[in-house]
C-alpha cells in the first residue's frame, strides 16, 4: 500500500498540528497523565483515519474495450436514464457511485481512448447523494472517446465534505482504461454517461473497486 500525493501536505501539517496539540497538554496546560495519554491516543487514531484516506493501492488493470470500469471505490446510488445536457445534450444511461470518507478516493478512466472534452465547474456543495449535486455542486466534465468512437462522460462531483478536487488530464491528452484521472478530497462522487444500449453490470448498493469492478459493457 502507497500513499496518494495529494496527502502529502495534509499529513505533514496535520503531525504537526496534533504534536502541537499534544505539546499543550502534557507542557502548558500540565493535565493529569490520564488526560494526556487520552489525547495522545485520540490524536494517534485522527492521523490514522487521515493516513487511510490517503491510500493507494496498486493492483493489475485488466483492461477490455468493451468494459466499463468502475471510476472510483464506492457504492453504486443512481442507474438511470437521463437527460445529459452539458455535451451529448441527449438522452444517456446513467451511472452514479458515492464514496464515503472511508474509500479509496483515487479516480480511475472507465475506458481507454483521447480525452475529447474537460471542463471544470465551480459551485455549491450540497450532499453528495442529492438529486441536484450533479449539476450544481463543484464539478468537473470529462469525456473520453474510444478508438471506435464510443464516447463515455464521467463527472466528478464534490460533496458537502469534500470541497476539493483534482484532475490530471486535459483535452487531446490519451488515456488507458483504469489509469489514474483525478482524486477527490473527503467523500464524493463520480457520475458515468453511457450510450443507451449499454449493459449494466451492477445494481443498486453494490459495492465498486475504482479500476477493478465493470459496471456496464458496450455493444460496439
Amino acid at each position: 500500500m502507497t500513499l496518494h500525493k495529494e496527502g502529502r501536505k495534509i499529513l505533514f501539517f496535520s503531525l504537526l498540528l496534533f504534536a502541537g496539540i499534544f505539546f499543550l497538554f502534557e507542557y502548558v496546560l500540565e493535565t493529569p497523565t490520564w488526560v494526556n495519554n487520552s489525547v495522545l491516543a485520540l490524536l494517534i487514531i485522527f492521523y490514522l483515519v487521515i493516513l487511510q484516506f490517503f491510500r493507494s493501492p496498486k493492483f493489475i488493470i485488466n483492461k477490455d474495450e468493451r468494459h466499463i470500469l468502475a471510476p472510483a471505490d464506492g457504492k453504486v446510488v443512481v442507474i438511470e436514464d437521463t437527460l445529459e445536457d452539458e455535451y451529448f445534450k441527449g438522452k444517456r444511461k446513467q451511472i452514479s457511485i458515492f464514496m464515503s470518507p472511508i474509500n479509496v478516493h483515487v479516480n480511475r478512466s472507465p475506458i481507454s481512448g483521447v480525452v475529447k472534452f474537460c471542463k471544470y465547474h465551480a459551485g455549491k456543495y450540497l450532499v453528495a447523494w442529492h438529486p441536484k449535486s450533479s449539476t450544481e455542486n463543484e464539478r468537473t466534465t470529462i469525456v473520453v472517446e474510444t478508438t471506435k468512437g464510443v464516447e463515455v462522460l464521467f463527472r466528478q462531483i464534490a460533496g458537502a465534505v469534500a470541497r476539493r478536487i483534482k484532475w490530471y488530464v486535459n483535452e487531446g491528452d490519451m488515456i488507458e482504461q483504469g489509469g489514474e484521472f483525478g482524486f477527490i478530497k473527503f467523500g464524493s462522487r463520480v457520475d458515468v454517461f453511457l450510450p443507451m444500449d449499454a449493459e449494466v453490470k451492477v445494481n443498486i448498493g453494490d459495492k465498486t473497486k475504482g479500476g477493478r469492478t465493470i459496471i456496464a459493457e458496450l455493444k460496439s
